[in-house]
């Protein structure tokens, strides 16, 4: 089969509605707020922002924190990249029906290990890329029937939806955050 045989290809599938309060803990509302319109058109727009952005970034700010103990333009790009995955995996399982329990995760010893402060904000800004590649397929790769499916996470229940949703909110959100905070002069 040729991988690009239109025969074989679904239509773009509908994006998965809002999810409620009673899908995600409280803590990441702030993170689905963050969202406009359908999702998938969402996650596209993002990612054609964050190329923009991070394209345009000067080399000598790469580096760059705006408060002590801040991280620094590319550890924010490298946390996106992890927090993505993370959420993805979870997405997948509670998908796949996996009754496991995820544990939270720290964000600053991951930040701290990736050694994305180490890396030209070109490659991290492929890396990326490629993950957000990567999520859109398994979300796109989701029935109707899967996006209200459930599991635990960090001690809360989350449905797949809200993983989706709280995914696109947090990349917004760090996004917004580094245009404001790091990159306005």
């Amino acid at each position: 089969m040729n991988y690009r045989d239109r025969r074989f290809e679904t239509p773009m599938p509908q994006s998965p509605a809002r999810p409620r309060p009673d899908e995600y803990a409280d803590f990441y509302g702030a993170y689905i707020a963050e969202v406009d319109g359908p999702l998938l058109e969402a996650f596209d727009r993002d990612s054609h922002e964050w190329r923009a952005i991070l394209a345009a970034v000067p080399a000598d700010r790469e580096r760059h924190r705006y408060a002590p103990g801040k991280w620094s333009v590319r550890e924010v790009v490298g946390h996106v990249i992890d927090a993505e995955r993370m959420f993805s995996v979870r997405a997948m399982a509670f998908a796949r029906g996996d009754r496991s329990h995820f544990p939270s995760f720290d964000e600053n010893a991951y930040a701290a290990a990736s050694g994305a402060g180490r890396r030209p904000l070109a490659d991290l800004a492929g890396e990326l890329s490629a993950v957000r590649t990567a999520t859109l397929l398994l979300l796109k790769s989701f029935g109707e029937e899967i996006w209200d499916r459930r599991g635990t996470a960090s001690g809360y229940v989350f449905t797949v939806r809200s993983l989706a949703w709280i995914m696109a909110g947090h990349s917004r959100h760090h996004r917004r955050v580094l245009v404001e905070r790091y990159l306005e002069r």
